[in-house]
């Protein structure tokens, strides 16, 4: 039993939280956005270095377009369901780039995962201290056009009555993974265990609305005794879903962070589901025609579904967890979203979580591979005792680029002039296979961002920060060159840890904007000449 002066002001937070949730509720009008603002010292550093781009498309194929899924490049974080972190089109080339931000709340209203409806409006989901919130907005000037709240996160409840701002950092469930289908709808998985499925549409009146389709309730399965400002404290179990993405059957395939792996036949309701006993799933997971690839903390699985939905082991191969959690890592164990890539092989990599220095690792992802060919290669990254991921991997053709998160826990890691040791590196499958080469190296710091690669342009574009003498938090879109790992421009988008990007993804839109989800909000970055 917490000590009593815990339970008053768990009390007191309480009623406060809860007459501030009352402020928020309600039908919510179109707004326009406020810019996020600028900590001093602005005009200190460098607004834009180096030099404009030319174009240069990267040859190869796109990962099959997913049937149940938007578009390759705007239906998730990792841009489709390989997983790859690529944009069929092209980002900003540095000309003139212009920033602008939406500042979404007082404090917080980082925006994660963005996606794109066939008009090119954006979708996001933002959270706040009351909730997250689903939000539909205009990709160029970031005005709200409609709103939908969702049930605030069991972690938010208890960093505020703990006084543990950690644990919200540490939290990757609640609607932080979703999906745009192939109507352009979002799915997601809620902080009650509910995996909804969520249109927007247009009244008679020109306002913009979110309408909940369907509501499948996951909690027969999942334990879902979760801490709330009714529940402050529960004595069972609470297993948040951390993510759900669809197989080329259509079903919902839903994962949570205590190992159970479940899917939902949206045409009969049916819920199926298994548990990887001990393992915690915190990433989200990738899907082909043929299998689900799913990473814990343990091992990386191949997962199809049995006559009813039940999910089944295909494989299973467990990787070096190393003996404990990284500055830099949410868990003890891989801090990716397997990636499926491959030109004359099908291949899946994840990272591991070694002691010394972290592995790239490839495997074939076929079903009928012996178990000595499953290992393609394992590659160290980075510097001895300085190397961890919790982003997913970029892959294209038969290469992969992986950025060092080492050092980046949460928006307080870098303050005053603080970065990372860094590092982004490019591993190349050898054509035949025999195992891969490291390409290059770059020493771009990239503290947390989930990167991405315009196939159409040959950029990769990272979120950046370098240490700063005068203790200036300043922070860069960064753009490097796909085949030399050459840095070709930066531009400032904003100083302080309102624009810290805190594990947001770079998204690349339709229109050629770079999209940054930060702390404070979402930032665009887009060429003006």
């Amino acid at each position: 039993m917490p000590p009593p002066y815990r339970r008053a002001l768990a009390r007191a937070l309480a009623l406060t939280l809860a007459a501030a949730t009352l402020t928020l509720a309600g039908p919510t009008a179109p707004a326009l956005a406020d810019e996020i603002p600028r900590a001093p010292g602005h005009r200190l550093v460098a607004g834009y270095e180096g030099a404009p781009a030319t174009a240069s498309p990267v040859p190869g194929q796109a990962p099959p377009q997913h049937p149940f899924l938007a578009p390759n490049g705007r239906s998730g974080m990792h841009a489709d369901a390989a997983g790859s972190g690529t944009h069929p089109y092209t980002g900003p080339l540095g000309r003139s780039p212009e920033v602008t931000s939406e500042k979404i709340a007082p404090v917080g209203g980082e925006c994660a995962t963005a996606t794109f409806d066939a008009a090119g409006r954006l979708i996001t989901v933002c959270g706040t201290f009351t909730g997250f919130l689903l939000k539909l907005l205009d990709p160029r000037t970031l005005d709200t056009l409609a709103e939908y709240k969702l049930p605030q996160r069991s972690s938010t409840v208890e960093a505020i009555t703990r006084l543990d701002f950690a644990r919200i950092f540490k939290d990757t469930s609640g609607g932080a993974y979703f999906y745009l289908d192939d109507q352009d709808r979002v799915v997601l998985a809620d902080s009650r265990q509910h995996v909804l499925r969520i249109a927007h549409r247009q009244g008679a009146d020109g306002r913009w609305e979110f309408v909940v389709e369907d509501d499948w309730d996951l909690t027969g399965h999942v334990p879902h005794d979760c801490v709330s400002w009714t529940n402050l404290f529960p004595s069972g179990t609470c297993d948040p879903v951390t993510s759900v993405m669809p197989d080329w059957q259509g079903r919902i395939w839903w994962v949570t962070r205590l190992g159970r792996v479940g899917t939902v036949d949206p045409g009969t309701s049916a819920v199926r589901s298994v548990r990887l006993d001990g393992e915690e799933i915190q990433n989200s997971f990738s899907v082909d025609r043929n299998a689900v690839s799913i990473v814990s903390d343990h091992a990386l699985y191949s997962f199809t579904a049995g006559p009813d939905g039940t999910p089944r082991i295909g494989w299973r191969q467990t990787y070096d967890r190393g003996t404990g959690t990284k500055p830099g890592s949410v868990n003890q164990g891989s801090g990716t979203t397997p990636d499926l890539f491959g030109t004359a092989e099908q291949y899946v990599a994840i990272t591991d979580n070694a002691d010394d220095r972290m592995n790239v690792l490839v495997f074939r992802r076929g079903a009928d591979v012996p178990a000595d060919r499953r290992l393609v290669c394992s590659v160290p990254v980075f510097g001895h005792g300085q190397s961890t991921t919790d982003n997913s991997l970029i892959s294209w053709g038969d290469s992969l680029v992986v950025e060092n998160n080492y050092g980046y826990e949460n928006p307080t890691s870098l303050l005053l002039g603080r970065s990372v040791v860094g590092g982004v590196t490019r591993i190349d499958v050898r054509p035949d296979g025999s195992g891969c080469d490291t390409v290059w190296e770059s020493a771009v710091r990239s503290p947390s961002t989930v990167p991405k690669l315009s196939t159409a342009n040959g950029l990769l574009y990272f979120y950046e920060k370098e240490p700063n003498v005068l203790g200036v938090d300043a922070w860069y879109l960064t753009a490097v060159d796909f085949r030399t790992g050459e840095r070709r421009w930066r531009t400032l988008t904003g100083t302080g840890p309102a624009y810290d990007n805190n594990w947001a993804p770079l998204t690349i839109g339709p229109d050629g904007t770079a999209y940054a989800g930060v702390f404070n909000g979402i930032v665009a970055v887009r060429d003006t000449s």
